[in-house]
């Protein structure tokens, strides 16, 4: 039996990158990163149990390549329905990107997750507002103790018929809140879920908009409805992080682990809630050292271009004692 059970629900697309630089990447990407990444911090310490649909010719080489880690089980990647994502990313610099979506998923449903209620922290990393639905947290909650970690990527993004891939306001925000322990999101979805009830028709959304004033009031609603920490990620700046201490909203900022070369930033969000999940399974309410756990997961992700990049948890004890001075 392991000592710690961790699920990841999310997508295994099949990703087309063209990086910032005009080289050509093709790979496995989304949840791949956050299991592999806690694969190699929960060594022979734990499970992870990762929960995905794909279409029926990748799930072989998905398997195949999943198979290199031995804490993985691949039990729950099914391809019944042979639906699974597709992706094109085109960056056009470090951080933004265009993208197109033209494979789909099947939801992840209650029924997919009724034998994992024993696990200790579920990391959903939806990438398109249908993958993780509601009703699916509604189930963990209702059947788990496991701690549930949700990125907001999920319900802020949707696909329009010619496939492209479009951010969105989380305007039904309200009805999930009470079912996600920890809310993760970066800047730009953080506006996405904190908005004004009525806009004027000129009103306009600036993605390059790096104000932080909205967050304070956002996160004071999240926690109001249950969520127990907001945390929302800063590029290199590092994380912002909310959470109840002594009966009011506390905030902390968790400066990045800083990183000489960054050679490909795709998946830095799904590692950093692998981060997230390692940090939480030893105390479910210490989000700083969590997020610490999160910062060197993404900054590992940036140092290439495949899996290799992640590191066990001795070597990145190493990166954040360095960056931090402590656990």
């Amino acid at each position: 039996m392991s000592k710690y059970n961790v699920a990841v629900l999310g997508p295994i697309p099949r990703d087309h990158i063209t990086t910032h630089h005009g080289e050509v990447i093709e790979k496995y990407g989304c949840a791949t990163h956050t299991a592999i990444g806690l694969s190699k911090l929960l060594g022979k310490d734990g499970t992870v149990f990762l929960v995905s649909h794909v279409r029926k010719k990748d799930e072989k080489a998905i398997k195949e390549l999943l198979a290199h880690y031995e804490n993985i089980n691949v039990d729950y990647i099914t391809s019944d329905q042979d639906q699974g994502d597709v992706i094109r990313l085109k960056f056009i610099d470090q951080n933004n990107r265009l993208e197109k979506q033209t494979g789909f998923m099947n939801p992840i449903i209650p029924k997919d997750i009724e034998h994992l209620m024993h696990c200790d922290v579920f990391v959903c990393v939806p990438i398109t507002d249908y993958e993780v639905p509601l009703e699916t947290l509604k189930y963990i909650k209702q059947n788990s103790e496991g701690t549930i970690i949700f990125d907001a990527h999920g319900p802020t993004n949707t696909v329009t018929m010619t496939g492209d891939r479009l951010i969105k306001f989380w305007i039904d925000r309200d009805q999930w809140l009470p079912y996600i322990d920890v809310l993760k999101m970066n800047l730009e979805e953080s506006k996405c879920c904190w908005f004004e009830k009525e806009y004027h028709p000129d009103h306009q959304f600036h993605s390059n908009d790096e104000s932080t004033d909205h967050l304070a009031d956002f996160a004071a609603h999240a926690l109001q409805k249950g969520v127990k920490s907001l945390i929302v990620t800063l590029d290199s700046k590092g994380g912002a992080v909310f959470f109840q201490k002594d009966g009011q909203p506390h905030y902390e900022m968790v400066k990045s682990v800083k990183v000489e070369n960054v050679v490909d930033t795709t998946g830095c969000g799904d590692s950093f809630a692998g981060g997230l999940g390692y940090g939480l399974l030893k105390d479910r309410t210490n989000y700083i050292t969590a997020v610490k756990y999160a910062n060197a997961l993404g900054a590992q992700r940036t140092q290439g271009r495949d899996f290799e990049v992640f590191k066990s948890i001795d070597e990145t004890n190493e990166m954040i004692l360095k960056t931090y001075g402590m656990l």
